[in-house]
């Protein structure tokens, strides 16, 4: 809603250990085929803890992807005709392959801390249509259709105007009916993000996120439509967006698509006060939101009883989207 060689790992420091070594031995060494023999063997999985093992096959994916990269990087190198301009196109592809290996390992100590919360078990939620309702009322997160929620804020990109449109069209995905939600978010008057999500609400009340069709874009071009994801199509599985009955220190996954879509959500707070153009609301949920996929990402968000996610707040950058308008059709 809107981001991979034996080496014996046994600890997070361990990972962290063994990306330096690869990645030093890489720069230090000024041998590709050194880099090759390192990343090219096979994990040493651990036969019961399933949560870890996924983590070492996204690193050892995230590894090889680097190392793919480096020798694309490599070949383009060796048809430069200038020996200085070769040498330095190579010394590049050297540290953008440290860079690549340095985020692999960042990327797997997040989901290795997140291991230590969720457990060894698969996440393999089971998912009965009959256990899911029409409507999503959760107070947290409700999704009245024909609503459009408007967020803005100013950010390090520009001036950021968000709007959230619940529609009155569904999407069945997995045997359950989700309600469509329309986001857009337009920078400095340029549309960057384009995204249909799905969700639904099972008969406790939990709001579940089935999937998004993403699209991010620059001067009317799509660049990435990294983030896709939906329920049942290549092992993607659905996560709970908001629970019914939060309790500070939940953590659950909001999205799991390998690679490609991982949130985490924490919840933080139920008695937070938000100041924001449309009011102040009281006792509003706070939640930590992380993803591996961009380890250096904090957001915390928060949602109103009875309204949904009034401000969301980045922790690195301080930006801030508040909510400024709820318009109903």
């Amino acid at each position: 809603m809107h981001p991979k060689a034996t080496l014996g790992i046994k600890s997070h420091s361990g990972y962290r250990k063994a990306a330096r070594y690869l990645s030093s031995g890489a720069l230090a060494a000024g041998l590709a085929i050194c880099v090759f023999t390192l990343v090219k063997a096979e994990p040493v999985a651990n036969q019961t803890n399933f949560c870890d093992r996924t983590a070492q096959a996204a690193l050892t994916s995230c590894r090889r992807a680097a190392e793919s990269d480096y020798w694309v990087a490599w070949g383009k190198c060796d048809n430069l005709f200038d020996p200085d301009a070769r040498a330095s196109c190579r010394n590049q592809a050297s540290a953008d392959l440290d860079d690549a290996l340095q985020t692999c390992a960042d990327q797997n100590d997040v989901r290795l801390a997140a291991c230590d919360r969720f457990g060894p078990a698969p996440y393999d939620p089971v998912i009965d249509p009959s256990n899911f309702v029409a409507q999503v009322d959760n107070p947290y997160f409700p999704l009245t259709p024909g609503t459009t929620f408007i967020s803005e804020g100013q950010t390090q990109q520009g001036f950021e105007h968000d709007e959230f449109a619940v529609t009155r069209r569904t999407r069945v995905i997995l045997g359950v009916r989700c309600v469509e939600v329309h986001d857009t978010v337009t920078t400095d008057g340029q549309l960057t993000e384009d995204t249909l999500d799905w969700f639904a609400q099972d008969r406790n009340g939990n709001v579940w996120y089935f999937g998004e069709n993403t699209h991010e874009l620059e001067n009317g071009l799509i660049t990435t439509i990294e983030g896709t994801f939906m329920a049942g199509v290549n092992g993607d599985k659905p996560g709970i967006i908001m629970k019914a009955h939060p309790n500070i220190g939940d953590f659950y996954r909001q999205e799991f698509s390998l690679n490609n879509a991982e949130d985490f959500a924490e919840t933080r707070s139920l008695t937070q006060t938000v100041h924001v153009p449309t009011g102040t609301f009281h006792n509003c949920l706070k939640s930590k939101e992380t993803t591996p996929l961009e380890p250096d990402l904090l957001e915390y968000k928060y949602y109103a009883p009875g309204v949904g996610n009034v401000l969301t707040v980045d922790a690195r950058t301080g930006d801030r989207s508040e909510l400024v308008r709820i318009r109903r059709d």
